[in-house]
């Protein structure tokens, strides 16, 4: 049976790769065998030379100059010398150029890798970069426009209209911070009113609703106290309480964490630091 053009084609390729393989070890051979032989000729001469240096040893001045003569010589001559190929044969030269090549061409392929790959990932960060370029020149544009309309405002107001819209938003924030403090003084009252006196009550509630000769100050007090002592005194928070707190709100206060107790007396508390 006839094999096809396509299989023809493959056993040739097949038949040329092994080829250049049995060449390219031959090549190798032949050239380990010609390195061999120069490191033995080295190694000869090198034995010799120490031999030499051994058997001189009686008069050492002269035999030191004539040795520093003839390493100058030498040198000279090793100077005006051209270096010669181990080989000549070409056949060998191009297997193992041949070889090196080969090798040099997979270690630019590898680096041609990691610098494609390099590059993708410059080519991503450069892209974000973009993006957030443009997103901070929309921004610095917003800005710059919201600035040149409060240097044109600032312009067209003068000094007395200045002062006279700060007076009108601080006397309007005086006015909201008033019916703020307002509705928390309704809403305290009435969600925690103090205990109302009981006379005709048993002897066991009467004790523990309060004393008709102490006057109990509201929890809205309370907390105005707290607040004030924080404000003025921050170094010392802490405010005593007496017979006129009423124990179950101050109880709540504690357990509901808007004030905590001294750590050295029961008596005093203070408002937590909520920040």
């Amino acid at each position: 049976m006839t094999p096809t053009p396509s299989k023809q084609t493959e056993m040739a390729q097949d038949t040329q790769s092994s080829e250049d393989a049995e060449c390219m070890g031959t090549a190798k051979t032949v050239l380990l065998d010609e390195c061999e032989q120069q490191f033995g000729l080295l190694n000869k001469l090198q034995n010799e030379i120490i031999l030499a240096d051994t058997e001189s040893n009686d008069d050492e001045s002269n035999e030191a100059v004539n040795r520093l003569n003839a390493i100058t010589a030498e040198l000279e001559q090793w100077q005006e010398m051209e270096p010669k190929l181990l080989l000549t044969n070409p056949d060998v030269l191009l297997s193992v150029g041949k070889e090196e090549l080969q090798r040099l061409n997979s270690q630019l392929k590898m680096v041609l890798s990691c610098s494609q790959a390099r590059l993708s990932a410059l080519k991503g960060m450069l892209k974000r970069e973009q993006t957030w370029l443009a997103e901070k020149n929309e921004v610095l544009s917003a800005v710059s426009e919201r600035v040149t309309t409060l240097q044109h405002e600032n312009e067209t107001l003068s000094g007395h209209g200045v002062l006279q819209d700060m007076k009108r938003k601080i006397y309007n924030l005086k006015d909201y911070h008033g019916s703020l403090m307002e509705m928390l003084s309704d809403m305290l009252a009435e969600h925690f009113p103090l205990p109302a006196p009981q006379g005709n009550a048993t002897k066991k509630k009467r004790a523990a609703s309060c004393d008709a000769d102490v006057v109990l100050i509201s929890l809205s007090e309370i907390i105005e106290k707290l607040t004030n002592k924080t404000l003025e005194t921050p170094h010392d928070p802490y405010v005593t309480t007496d017979d006129t707190f009423w124990q179950p709100y101050t109880e709540m206060l504690l357990r509901s964490g808007v004030a905590i107790r001294h750590p050295e007396d029961c008596k005093k508390i203070r408002l937590e630091m909520f920040f």
